[in-house]
């Protein structure tokens, strides 16, 4: 019985080998292209192990002359390369800026994403390179524009900086104003002379768009200011007025009150006082 499992067993293994000789011969043609069936059953295409592996071509570097004004200069450059890059490698060289370029190969200019190799360029290929005088004083007025930008937003930002520190003693004297008491006169026109010195800054600042508004945002904040520093002055003489002058005093408002019932019996008795004359005159 044992000869006869192990016979059986041979036998089966046999079988298996030949079958995977079967799947392996099992490669044929068709349509073109060579077939290959999986241990599944299902017929797939050949895989070629070959067609695998990336083989990097390398592209060719190519020499080409660029004539600049009286001398000429030799590049080396990869020829799959665009007309901008190479505008960047002459800058190395001859200082100048690629936008104030202009690259004329076979009597045409070439624009700067226009490539070496659909241009036509070749090893040994002759370029003429051409100062761009026009584009080059546009960039400099552009440039220079920037910078007078930069220069106005940098001077309304220190404008600013000064205004919140007088803002802040603003803030105080009204403080002291509110609670009845009374700030000297000379610290007022003090700081109204320093705001007004951060007006005149603002007015030398010549500016146009965001910056001409957060100039004008500025001014609008100092003249406030100026207001509330005007009010407390006229608030101070009628503390000096009832007070004898003395910086500090509390001023009630039944204080306030004789003064200012004074002051509007004299308009009324001077507005009167027109009106008889006038009818005297008539009369």
């Amino acid at each position: 019985m044992m000869k006869k499992t192990n016979c059986n067993n041979y036998t089966s293994n046999n079988n298996n080998n030949n079958n995977n000789n079967n799947n392996q011969n099992n490669v044929g043609k068709m349509g073109g292209l060579e077939w290959e069936m999986r241990p599944g059953g299902m017929f797939v295409q050949k895989r070629n192990l070959d067609s695998n592996r990336n083989y990097s071509i390398p592209i060719p570097t190519i020499k080409v002359l660029v004539k600049f004004n009286s001398s000429y200069h030799e590049i080396h450059i990869n020829s799959h390369a665009s007309f901008g890059e190479l505008k960047k490698r002459l800058a190395q060289v001859t200082g100048l800026h690629p936008q104030d370029q202009k690259l004329i190969f076979k009597e045409k200019e070439r624009e700067s994403r226009s490539f070496l190799d659909v241009s036509g360029v070749k090893d040994g290929s002759r370029i003429i390179l051409v100062q761009d005088i026009i584009n080059q004083e546009n960039r400099f007025i552009e440039s220079r524009r920037n910078s007078n930008i930069e220069r106005a937003m940098k001077s309304v930002a220190e404008v600013s900086i000064e205004v919140d520190k007088l803002a802040c003693q603003v803030t105080s004297m009204e403080s002291v104003i509110c609670k009845g008491g009374r700030v000297a006169d000379k610290e007022l026109l003090t700081l109204i002379e320093l705001l007004m010195a951060q007006m005149i800054k603002l007015d030398g600042i010549i500016a146009d768009g965001d910056v001409k508004l957060k100039r004008k945002t500025q001014v609008v904040r100092i003249q406030k200011y100026i207001d509330s520093l005007d009010r407390m002055k006229a608030q101070n003489k009628v503390a000096s007025r009832y007070g004898g002058g003395q910086v500090g005093l509390v001023v009630s408002q039944q204080q306030q009150r004789p003064f200012i019932m004074q002051q509007q019996r004299e308009q009324k008795n001077f507005s009167n006082g027109l009106m008889l004359t006038s009818k005297w005159e008539k009369y």
